[in-house]
């Protein structure tokens, strides 16, 4: 779309927007001041026998649990446009695109390195093309090359103290008004739609992570361990059941709390039914 006065490069400005949604920035002007978490438990009995048939062609890189989170992620924030906003300088945006970020560690010891990935959607992806670009994005992650983020991050801690200082305090005001260069902006996963953290990769719980005031992000997802634990009927019978936890933790400024509640459904219903992930992202679902 064409820029307007106003306009960011990565989103543009609302205006017809409800005066709650007006204000809300002018009084409470810090994201982290206006986090909302929603914890969800997930039956996995679907989602394992759907990654069991997508695994018996026995693919070079194998469908798994975080594949089917990131891909679920991307089509409800596609399908649920709202998400898709971002608070910056006291104004409301919406983002030009749909993209999910999170953090690859090269290798699993105290000392090994981190990278960051990011997928960067059109609407018309599947979940094939979600698997297949995660793999792209690991492989180059895991390998010697160093990603435009990490470059950035060792360039600024190269520079003296008070310079860098003087860095920080240059680099947030063009974040505030939407002058951050694009190379940056690139390999930064805080200005994505959202952040995942597959905290159930190194044995943690999903439990509850801060949004940042940096960037343009307002939604956070930490998906915890995978594992059996209880489910109760109406009746009070128990069954035991393979599950994963989640956190969202979302900016409240965004919408209401009924429209967080639909936005929930829908991610509950894409993982009752994964199926649903083998269609594009931009196309509805009845739910």
């Amino acid at each position: 779309m064409k820029r307007k006065i106003g306009d960011r490069k990565d989103g543009v400005k609302l205006k017809n927007i409800h005066a709650m949604h007006f204000v809300m920035p002018l009084m409470y002007p810090n994201r982290c001041d206006n986090e909302a978490f929603i914890s969800e438990r997930i039956d996995l009995t679907n989602v394992n026998a759907y990654l069991e048939k997508k695994n018996a062609e026995n693919p070079e890189y194998a469908y798994n649990l975080f594949q089917v989170m990131v891909t679920a992620i991307l089509k409800v924030i596609t399908l649920r446009p709202k998400m898709n906003r971002f608070i910056a300088n006291n104004t409301m945006y919406l983002r030009n695109e749909v993209s999910a970020a999170f953090t690859v560690k090269k290798i699993f010891s105290d000392d090994g390195a981190e990278a960051l990935a990011q997928i960067r959607t059109t609407g018309s992806e599947t979940i094939d093309d979600i698997h297949n670009e995660i793999f792209r994005q690991i492989s180059l992650c895991r390998s010697d090359k160093v990603d435009a983020g990490t470059q950035s991050l060792n360039a600024v801690a190269k520079i003296p103290g008070p310079l860098a200082r003087f860095v920080g305090w240059t680099a947030r005001w063009l974040d505030r008004h939407g002058w951050m260069p694009q190379s940056v902006i690139a390999g930064d996963p805080y200005y994505c739609s959202a952040v995942l953290s597959n905290l159930g990769s190194i044995k943690l719980h999903a439990g509850y992570h801060h949004l940042t005031n940096w960037g343009t992000c307002s939604v956070f997802c930490a998906i915890g361990e995978a594992k059996k634990r209880p489910f109760f009927d109406d009746d009070g019978t128990v069954h035991m059941k393979d599950s994963v936890d989640i956190g969202l933790t979302i900016d409240e400024r965004l919408a209401d709390g009924y429209y967080y509640s639909r936005t929930v459904s829908l991610l509950e219903k894409l993982l009752e039914n994964p199926e649903l992930l083998d269609l594009p992202l931009n196309q509805e679902v009845d739910y």
